[in-house]
């Protein structure tokens, strides 16, 4: 039987001694599942069956439902909540859209989660599809929902469960800019987080309720203004940035849990790779006294329960279909070969480069750049299908956009060159919209690029170092992949984006029979 204890090397005790009152809780959670229902690679995408047998992947709905069976039976004073963004990521939710995440969450057995921005993703409708078939409340504090009929009835603003004899109260929170990020429509009005918190806390507080958990999509840093601003919050499970806290891993960007004043933050990064773990100790006034946990990894010494897999596998039979479905015309092929795209401009890089930025130039975005080894296969002419797509794209990237200024662009193009070589072209080669630029292979390192142009407002004009430009790339380079560490310190950044696939699908759709080509953005010296 699979049994893994709390890290308690690292336990944080905010005050000595027990009293015969003291009040324990596990608080078992999960964030940013995106529809992660089969294991996942090391890079957070689908993970071959033989590398799975391996012992080579990680997560999926059959190891968490072992997990929480195995912390159920730890502690059966636990609640199991998620910090939303359930939906979107795979062909799962394409084709399910809510209905799997409810199935399984339903089974898993769920006590609250609260709505995250992708949840949006297909309107108020879809989610509220979602809401009606789940045994657990879906709670979002900061928004106004009186005007719109989809989901003004279905989504509560917090609420109160009990466990083991004592009330618990539980409120949501969702970004306060998921109507720029998501589908939201205009009937929904987001409001300022820490006022919307306080005002459930006091709700909750005057019903006599003194042990109170905020589920919040909004990120880490607002997780942290929250707990500053407000009073009465006890523990904040967080989501939406794909946070990991942890007291043993040196890329955790903070202890698990993170202490500000007397709230406790949590966070399990992102695709059910971990399941969070904190063990609350409550005094007899609702006040955190011990707060000790670590996020428990979801490796290949965790089994997957057979039953999960035996469903999983049923679900994705029906993905053929979508894997066949035609999406798109190709009036010539659309060459995206791996030396084609990882040594010069490229047919494939063009028309991937130019989708993610036609996604998103309304957003102050004028440049985009894609990793030629995020290219991966070559489109014949003719009907274009979704399963040809995924082929190009098989990460599940999802867009992402920052700004950073023109010596951070130079440098992250210095950097697609840093590795290039005739005979064994590398992957970090930078495919680009909105820019040109040359570059001479012969040059030294960190010298190879030139004359960088970039298209401000339909006129080229030569990189300013100073000046700041709007990018959008891929999560996976955003956060330094292949290379580009310059852009882990960029602003403004949002890496959950939709997935890069569905993106070029609804680029494709849109003009009727593609022609690719190639037009000089990315030139050799001679």
């Amino acid at each position: 039987m699979f049994v893994r204890f709390l890290t308690s090397a690292a336990a944080l005790a905010l005050m000595a001694g027990s009293a015969a009152a003291d009040y324990t809780l596990t608080i078992l959670h999960t964030n940013d599942f995106h529809a992660r229902f089969e294991p996942i690679s090391k890079y957070d995408s689908s993970c071959p069956a033989e590398d799975n047998t391996d012992g080579k992947c990680f997560g999926g709905s059959a190891r968490l439902a072992t997990a929480i069976a195995e912390a159920r039976a730890r502690d059966e004073n636990a609640v199991l909540v998620d910090g939303g963004d359930q939906f979107q990521g795979t062909l799962f939710y394409t084709f399910y859209k809510g209905k799997m995440a409810a199935e399984f969450m339903n089974r898993l057995g769920y006590d609250a989660m609260t709505v995250g921005n992708h949840e949006f993703d297909d309107g108020p409708e879809v989610l509220k599809g979602f809401i009606e078939s789940v045994d657990f409340p879906v709670l979002m504090s900061n928004a106004d929902l009186t005007g719109e009929p989809e989901l003004r009835d279905h989504i509560q603003k917090s609420t109160v469960i009990e466990r083991n004899g004592e009330k618990l109260g539980l409120i949501g929170l969702t970004p306060v800019n998921t109507g720029e990020l998501s589908s939201s429509g205009p009937n929904v009005i987001f409001t300022v987080p820490s006022d919307a918190v306080q005002a459930e806390v006091d709700k909750l507080t005057g019903m006599g309720v003194n042990k109170i958990i905020v589920l919040s999509h909004s990120g880490y840093d607002v997780d942290k203004a929250v707990a500053e601003k407000t009073t009465g919050v006890d523990v904040i499970v967080g989501g939406h940035t794909n946070t990991y806290l942890s007291n043993v891993s040196d890329k955790a960007e903070g202890p698990y849990p993170t202490m500000v004043g007397d709230t406790a933050i949590v966070s399990a990064y992102a695709y059910g790779k971990f399941l969070g773990e904190l063990k609350v100790v409550f005094d007899d006034d609702g006040k955190v006294i011990e707060a000790t946990g670590e996020p428990l990894i979801m490796d290949a010494a965790v089994p997957e329960d057979a039953g999960y897999v035996s469903r999983i596998k049923e679900m994705a039979e029906p993905l053929e279909e979508i894997r066949n479905k035609v999406v798109g015309e190709a009036a010539e092929p659309i060459d995206g070969a791996r030396d084609a795209c990882r040594g010069g401009e490229c047919q494939m890089g063009n028309l991937v480069a130019d989708a993610m930025l036609a996604r998103v130039k309304d957003q102050g975005i004028q440049i985009a750049i894609q990793n030629g080894g995020g290219v991966r296969a070559s489109i014949d002419a003719g009907p274009v299908t979704m399963g040809e797509i995924y082929t190009v794209l098989p990460f599940q990237n999802t867009l992402s956009t920052f700004f950073v200024d023109g010596a951070t662009l130079k440098e992250a193009l210095e950097n697609g060159m840093a590795q290039f070589d005739d005979s064994d072209k590398d992957g970090r080669f930078p495919q680009v919209a909105g820019m040109s630029f040359v570059f001479d292979p012969a040059a030294a390192t960190g010298a190879r690029i030139s004359d960088v142009m970039v298209d401000v407002d339909g006129t080229m004009q030569p990189l300013d170092p100073a000046k700041v430009y709007g990018v959008v790339s891929n999560n996976f380079v955003r956060r330094g992949g292949d290379g580009y560490s310059m852009f882990r310190d960029a602003s403004n950044v949002y890496d959950f984006g939709p997935d890069l696939a569905d993106v070029v699908v609804e680029y494709l759709a849109e003009q009727g029979s593609y022609s690719p080509y190639t037009d000089g953005r990315i030139t050799k010296a001679q």
